[in-house]
């Protein structure tokens, strides 16, 4: 199953990032171009994955405002990198899927398999931290059990999900469902689009 292979790489990328647990240490990925959807699901969760910690650092209510200013310019681009990544993903998945041929009563799903692949991405996060919580020494039990409880609903999550997303990449192979792509078509990072970076006051 594909997501057996995604959420493998998720747990990879997390643990390895953990080991330094630093927005500033450079990304390794240990897939090759030529592996290209584990190449880039590598690449996508370690986007996820620093910008989960860009979110922690901007919180801090003590945080310097130039340092928070830098910071936001910091997620927003991680934003457009994790958007262009969804993107890429899917490509591949219209790529590996041109010559099936849809049947007549196919029908189109709410979302393509990427943005799918980036809530599984997302929710492996929220799984590593869940469970740091249910396990944190010096937290009151009462804090641990209802973390634990919460890590029990997002491990079920994961399953509902991954099934999901399994199901539908083998009902697009078999012509029951059929991909359609929409590009975001952002419009606050493009100088032609937002007036106050094409000069507009």
């Amino acid at each position: 199953m594909f997501t057996q292979t995604a959420n493998h790489i998720f747990k990879e990328v997390i643990d390895t990032y953990h080991i330094k647990n630093n927005i500033t240490q450079e990304l390794k990925n240990p897939y090759e171009k030529q592996d290209l959807i584990e190449h880039l699901l590598y690449k996508k969760c370690w986007i996820d994955t620093v910008q989960w910690h860009y979110e922690d650092i901007i919180r801090d209510p003590e945080i310097d405002p130039i340092a928070a200013l830098k910071l936001k310019r910091q997620i927003d681009a991680s934003n457009q990198d994790r958007t262009d990544m969804v993107e890429y993903i899917d490509s591949y998945f219209l790529e590996k899927f041109k010559y099936v041929q849809p049947k007549l009563d196919a029908t189109i799903n709410t979302e393509s398999p990427a943005w799918g692949i980036d809530r599984l991405s997302i929710l492996a996060l929220k799984i590593y931290h869940m469970h740091e919580e249910a396990n944190r020494p010096e937290a009151s039990e009462d804090h641990r059990k209802t973390c634990q409880s919460k890590l029990e609903i997002l491990l079920e999550q994961r399953t509902d999900l991954s099934t999901a997303i399994d199901t539908l990449l083998n009902d697009i192979q078999k012509g029951e469902k059929y991909m359609k792509v929409y590009k975001q078509m952002k419009m606050y990072n493009d100088e032609e689009l937002n007036p106050i970076l094409r000069g507009e006051k």
